[in-house]
Order: C-alpha cells, then structure tokens, then sequence
C-alpha cells in the first residue's frame, strides 16, 4: 500500500492535465472576470488546486458563485497548460463573488485559513510549484488590512511564520469552463484527487476539532 501512494497521486493530482489536457479553443481561452453587480462583492484566495478551493467556498451562506482562474502573473489570458508549466508566474486561484449583507470578508479569510497548508509556501499538498502557491489577493485597503491582521493572527496560533503571501492587486482570469465546478462534473477524479493528495488530512491536523469539514 505505501508502494503504491505516489503513483496514485500522480495519476489523481490536480497537476497530472497540465501539457496534457484538453486543448484550450480560441473562445474558451481566459479573460478577465466580469464586471460586478450592484450590491454585490469579491474576494481572491489561492490555496493550491482551484478544483478544491472553489468546491470548499461554495458551500458558504451569502456567497454567490465561485470562479476558478489564474492570477499574480505576468502572461496575458495564460491557459491552463502554460500556467501549469509553472512559467508565467501565476497561481490558481478563485474568486469568491459574495452578497456582504449575509457574509463577510473576514468570516471569508477564516473560512481560508482553515481549508489551506498555511506553512507550506511552495505549493499545495501534494501539488508543487509556484502555481500552486498559497496566496491572499486583496481588492481594497480594508481587505488587505484584514488579511495582514489574519495572518499576524495565524503566526501567533502556531507560533511560526505563516507562507501565505500577500500580493497586490491584480488581473484575475477565469480558466477554461471544463475547469468550472470541476468536483460536480467529474466526481469521482475530483474524490480520488482531493482523497489521495491528503488535503483534509492535513487541515485536520492542523486544526483539529476547528477544521473545517469538506
């Protein structure tokens, strides 16, 4: 059995489609996310494969949808593949578009802290590399003072330095539709992935009895 679990990982990995998965056409290629409506608001969390972290926001009361995408980068509508390869400089990542009379940012940014390796800084679980860096993207001065107070906070909680970085605002674009609600039509990849990269294992120990349930 302990032979067996990095092939495993391999085969299940969120990185396993990347240079090798399905090809991006011409009008599914990335662009930027739409614009807002009133009374609506938004918020940007990396925290490894964005299959994962869009499946785990969208169960919360007063968020609306879940984008999954690539920010933080330097390319122009980077694809999976190029984005995958690590090169562009951007990570997955989604963006929360939520009603702020039923939520907030902060109930948010905890929803995060307890659903990400918040040690790991380079990458993931069982996914490596920079596009897969934990990463908190902040919209505006009171989210980026939240975030900055959050992760002063975590660092105080396990007395060590927390490796989710802070990063400027920046162009967030939507990936590919084949990668949007990846958990709901492709739920039996997406259960041997999150299962077998021991994402929940290791939000549970960290956590304890606080982790979040997936």
């Amino acid at each position: 059995m302990i032979r067996l679990a990095p092939i495993f990982f391999a085969l299940a990995a969120c990185s396993a489609e990347a240079g090798g998965g399905k090809p991006t056409a011409d009008d599914d290629r990335p662009l930027p996310a739409a614009a807002l409506r009133a009374g609506q608001a938004e918020a940007i969390f990396a925290a490894g494969c964005f299959w994962c972290t869009e499946a785990d926001f969208e169960k919360l009361d007063g968020v609306l949808s879940v984008d999954s995408g690539y920010i933080g980068g330097a390319v122009h509508r980077p694809t999976y593949e190029e984005v995958g390869r690590g090169r562009t400089g951007h990570t997955e990542a989604v963006r929360v578009v939520f009603d702020p009379q039923k939520t907030t940012y902060d109930a948010l940014l905890t929803h995060y802290w307890r659903t990400t390796d918040l040690l790991d800084g380079a990458g993931q679980f069982c996914d490596r590399g920079p596009q897969y860096r934990p990463a908190l993207f902040p919209v505006d001065d009171a989210q980026r003072a939240a975030a900055e107070a959050g992760k002063s906070a975590m660092a105080a909680r396990f007395g060590r330095p927390v490796a989710v970085t802070i990063e400027p605002t920046a162009v967030f674009y939507v990936a590919e539709s084949y990668h949007q609600d990846y958990f709901k039509k492709n739920p039996v990849h997406y259960t041997a992935y999150r299962q077998g990269c021991g994402r929940d294992a290791r939000t549970a120990a960290l956590w304890g009895s606080d982790a979040k349930a997936p």
